[in-house]
Protein backbone atom coordinates (compact mmCIF):
# COMPACT_ATOMS: atom_id res chain seq x y z
CA UNK A 1 0.00 0.00 0.00
CA UNK A 2 1.34 3.07 -1.13
CA UNK A 3 0.93 6.57 1.39
CA UNK A 4 0.31 9.34 -0.82
CA UNK A 5 1.53 12.98 0.38
CA UNK A 6 -1.12 15.67 -1.74
CA UNK A 7 -0.14 19.00 -1.54
CA UNK A 8 -1.61 21.75 -3.50
CA UNK A 9 0.59 24.43 -5.32
CA UNK A 10 1.24 27.80 -2.71
CA UNK A 11 -0.39 30.67 -3.54
CA UNK A 12 -0.37 31.95 -6.86
CA UNK A 13 -0.72 35.61 -8.59
CA UNK A 14 -4.35 34.23 -9.95
CA UNK A 15 -5.17 32.72 -6.71
CA UNK A 16 -3.74 36.32 -4.48
CA UNK A 17 -6.52 38.30 -7.72
CA UNK A 18 -9.05 36.23 -6.74
CA UNK A 19 -9.12 34.69 -10.19
CA UNK A 20 -10.20 31.11 -11.57
CA UNK A 21 -7.15 29.75 -13.00
CA UNK A 22 -8.07 26.18 -14.50
CA UNK A 23 -5.38 24.28 -17.04
CA UNK A 24 -5.63 26.97 -19.32
CA UNK A 25 -3.88 29.57 -17.28
CA UNK A 26 -1.16 29.28 -15.60
CA UNK A 27 0.39 31.78 -13.21
CA UNK A 28 3.50 32.18 -10.92
CA UNK A 29 3.84 31.58 -7.39
CA UNK A 30 3.41 34.66 -5.18
CA UNK A 31 5.87 35.46 -2.05
CA UNK A 32 3.62 34.31 -0.25
CA UNK A 33 3.33 31.37 -2.46
CA UNK A 34 7.18 30.19 -2.14
CA UNK A 35 6.78 30.63 1.67
CA UNK A 36 3.69 28.54 2.04
CA UNK A 37 5.88 25.66 -0.41
CA UNK A 38 8.92 26.05 1.90
CA UNK A 39 6.64 25.92 5.29
CA UNK A 40 4.95 22.07 3.57
CA UNK A 41 8.59 21.08 2.78
CA UNK A 42 9.12 21.71 6.99
CA UNK A 43 6.08 19.37 7.21
CA UNK A 44 7.01 16.74 4.99
CA UNK A 45 10.28 16.28 6.47
CA UNK A 46 10.84 13.04 8.13
CA UNK A 47 8.37 11.45 6.15
CA UNK A 48 10.67 9.18 4.03
CA UNK A 49 8.94 11.01 0.42
CA UNK A 50 11.01 8.55 -2.10
CA UNK A 51 9.35 10.39 -5.04
CA UNK A 52 7.99 13.62 -5.77
CA UNK A 53 4.71 13.71 -8.61
CA UNK A 54 3.75 17.00 -10.03
CA UNK A 55 0.72 18.82 -12.51
CA UNK A 56 3.76 20.05 -15.49
CA UNK A 57 2.06 23.78 -14.54
CA UNK A 58 4.54 26.20 -13.43
CA UNK A 59 2.74 26.81 -10.10
CA UNK A 60 2.95 23.22 -9.09
CA UNK A 61 6.47 22.44 -10.13
CA UNK A 62 7.71 25.68 -8.61
CA UNK A 63 5.75 24.43 -5.37
CA UNK A 64 7.22 21.10 -6.09
CA UNK A 65 10.87 21.94 -6.25
CA UNK A 66 10.76 24.14 -3.31
CA UNK A 67 9.16 21.46 -1.39
CA UNK A 68 11.92 18.38 -2.92
CA UNK A 69 15.07 21.09 -1.82
CA UNK A 70 13.43 21.25 2.13
CA UNK A 71 12.80 17.49 2.51
CA UNK A 72 16.19 16.92 0.60
CA UNK A 73 15.06 15.45 -2.41
CA UNK A 74 16.62 16.06 -6.02
CA UNK A 75 14.81 18.99 -8.01
CA UNK A 76 15.41 17.46 -11.23
CA UNK A 77 14.26 13.53 -10.47
CA UNK A 78 10.81 15.34 -10.25
CA UNK A 79 8.37 13.79 -12.63
CA UNK A 80 5.32 15.19 -14.31
CA UNK A 81 2.24 13.33 -15.43
CA UNK A 82 -1.01 15.82 -17.44
CA UNK A 83 -3.35 13.49 -15.73
CA UNK A 84 -2.61 16.28 -12.47
CA UNK A 85 -3.66 19.40 -14.33
CA UNK A 86 -6.23 21.51 -12.69
CA UNK A 87 -9.66 21.62 -14.29
CA UNK A 88 -10.40 23.07 -17.37
CA UNK A 89 -12.25 25.99 -16.50
CA UNK A 90 -13.43 27.08 -19.45
CA UNK A 91 -16.00 30.50 -20.05
CA UNK A 92 -14.47 31.09 -16.17
CA UNK A 93 -11.10 30.97 -16.91
CA UNK A 94 -9.36 34.37 -15.81
CA UNK A 95 -12.53 35.22 -13.99
CA UNK A 96 -13.64 36.13 -10.66
CA UNK A 97 -13.01 32.53 -8.49
CA UNK A 98 -15.84 33.53 -6.31
CA UNK A 99 -18.22 33.75 -9.46
CA UNK A 100 -17.38 29.92 -10.51
CA UNK A 101 -17.48 28.54 -7.02
CA UNK A 102 -20.90 29.59 -6.74
CA UNK A 103 -21.47 28.78 -9.94
CA UNK A 104 -20.25 25.23 -9.37
CA UNK A 105 -21.80 25.08 -5.57
CA UNK A 106 -25.19 25.98 -7.36
CA UNK A 107 -25.72 22.51 -8.22
CA UNK A 108 -26.81 23.03 -11.44
CA UNK A 109 -24.29 21.93 -14.59
CA UNK A 110 -21.66 23.84 -15.36
CA UNK A 111 -21.09 25.59 -18.79
CA UNK A 112 -20.00 22.73 -21.61
CA UNK A 113 -16.49 24.76 -21.48
CA UNK A 114 -15.87 23.44 -17.96
CA UNK A 115 -13.98 20.04 -17.70
CA UNK A 116 -16.51 18.03 -16.02
CA UNK A 117 -16.07 15.80 -12.39
CA UNK A 118 -16.35 12.79 -14.43
CA UNK A 119 -13.99 13.53 -16.96
CA UNK A 120 -11.27 15.08 -14.39
CA UNK A 121 -11.77 11.33 -12.08
CA UNK A 122 -11.17 9.39 -15.42
CA UNK A 123 -8.04 11.19 -15.87
CA UNK A 124 -7.03 10.76 -11.98
CA UNK A 125 -7.85 7.47 -11.71
CA UNK A 126 -4.91 7.45 -14.45
CA UNK A 127 -2.62 9.07 -12.92
CA UNK A 128 -3.19 6.98 -9.76
CA UNK A 129 -2.74 3.90 -11.86
CA UNK A 130 0.50 5.47 -13.19
CA UNK A 131 2.06 5.85 -9.61
CA UNK A 132 1.38 2.20 -8.36
CA UNK A 133 3.33 1.01 -11.38
CA UNK A 134 6.35 2.63 -9.15
CA UNK A 135 8.30 0.71 -6.83
CA UNK A 136 8.51 3.67 -4.43
CA UNK A 137 5.92 3.49 -1.40
CA UNK A 138 5.87 6.87 -0.05
CA UNK A 139 4.89 9.05 -3.09
CA UNK A 140 4.31 12.99 -3.01
CA UNK A 141 1.77 14.48 -5.21
CA UNK A 142 2.13 18.56 -5.76
CA UNK A 143 -1.29 19.64 -8.03
CA UNK A 144 -4.13 21.69 -7.85
CA UNK A 145 -7.85 22.74 -5.20
CA UNK A 146 -10.08 21.07 -8.21
CA UNK A 147 -7.79 18.00 -8.53
CA UNK A 148 -7.62 18.11 -4.20
CA UNK A 149 -11.06 17.87 -4.42
CA UNK A 150 -11.75 15.19 -6.73
CA UNK A 151 -8.98 13.00 -4.93
CA UNK A 152 -10.86 13.26 -1.70
CA UNK A 153 -13.81 12.13 -2.95
CA UNK A 154 -12.31 9.21 -4.03
CA UNK A 155 -10.73 8.60 -0.87
CA UNK A 156 -13.66 9.28 1.05
CA UNK A 157 -15.95 7.15 -1.21
CA UNK A 158 -18.32 9.84 -1.99
CA UNK A 159 -20.13 10.80 -5.86
CA UNK A 160 -19.09 13.34 -8.28
CA UNK A 161 -22.32 15.39 -7.03
CA UNK A 162 -20.25 15.98 -3.97
CA UNK A 163 -17.33 17.91 -5.47
CA UNK A 164 -18.38 21.12 -4.17
CA UNK A 165 -19.64 20.12 -0.86
CA UNK A 166 -16.52 19.67 0.26
CA UNK A 167 -13.65 22.70 0.18
CA UNK A 168 -10.92 22.68 -1.80
CA UNK A 169 -7.68 22.43 0.17
CA UNK A 170 -5.79 26.08 1.31
CA UNK A 171 -2.73 26.43 -0.64
CA UNK A 172 0.16 24.56 0.44
CA UNK A 173 -1.79 22.60 2.47
CA UNK A 174 -0.69 18.54 2.63
CA UNK A 175 -3.23 15.74 2.50
CA UNK A 176 -2.31 12.31 3.66
CA UNK A 177 -4.26 8.94 2.47
CA UNK A 178 -3.23 5.60 1.46
CA UNK A 179 -3.38 4.13 -2.34
CA UNK A 180 -4.64 0.95 -2.30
Amino acid sequence: MKKIYFVRHGESEANSLGLSAGSEFDTPLTDKGRAQARRAGQDLKGKGIELVVASPMDRTLETAKIIAKEIGYDPNKILTHDSFVERDMGIYSRGSDEEYLKAAASGKPLHESVETAEAMHKRLLEGLDWINSFKQEKILIVSHGGVSRILRLMHLNLPHSHMYKIDRLPNAEVYEFDLV
